[in-house]
């Protein structure tokens, strides 16, 4: 991941897109990059879905990419097309999990978020707040979430030792019925 302590945008020649949220959202934010960045700049896609949305110009589907070297790969190819942004789905679904964030580590790009609603925000240093309040949000600590998130922290040792307490004297109980054998 290149250029999170700089705030400027490189030069596009290519936008690598991982669809690591249902299709619609994909289908949606398709059209909106090529009015934002322009229609000469072709879109290229990381998939898990059988099929392309309209819009993408390369389609590279995970399925075909199984085993570590087959991974490592595709990630050479990646790199080796020379992308200088590539924008992730991260929409709070389990799709692509992993392959999202090691995409995004291992590639020389600079990154943008975008989110369930089709928003992107880059990720660097001047969208700070918006990285942390995306975060929160997303760790449910956001709002009245983290009155939830402290109660339970404050209750889980009690909750534990009634557990225990309540399993020990079961498996007592049932020790003095049968006889300590």
């Amino acid at each position: 991941m290149r250029y999170f302590f700089h705030c400027q945008i490189p030069e596009l020649s290519r936008i690598l897109l991982v669809e690591s949220g249902s299709r619609h959202i994909t289908e949606f934010v398709i059209p909106r990059m090529h009015g934002h960045f322009g229609e000469s700049v072709p879109i290229d896609l990381v998939t898990c879905f059988p099929t392309a949305p309209a819009g993408a110009a390369q389609v590279y589907n995970v399925n075909d990419y199984r085993g570590r070297k087959r991974r490592l790969a595709l990630v050479r190819e990646l790199r080796a097309r020379g992308y200088s942004v590539a924008g992730i789905v991260c929409s709070n679904e389990p799709l692509l999990k992993i392959w999202k964030w090691v995409l995004a580590g291992t590639l020389p790009v600079k990154v943008f978020i975008i989110n369930e609603n089709g928003d992107w925000f880059w990720l660097d240093r001047a969208n700070w707040a918006h990285i942390r309040r995306f975060l929160k949000y997303r760790a449910g600590l956001a709002d009245a979430g983290i009155v939830r998130s402290v109660a339970r922290v404050v209750i889980f040792p009690f909750t534990l030792s009634y557990l225990l307490l309540y399993a020990a004297a079961a498996h007592f109980r049932r020790a003095l019925y049968r006889g300590f054998r």
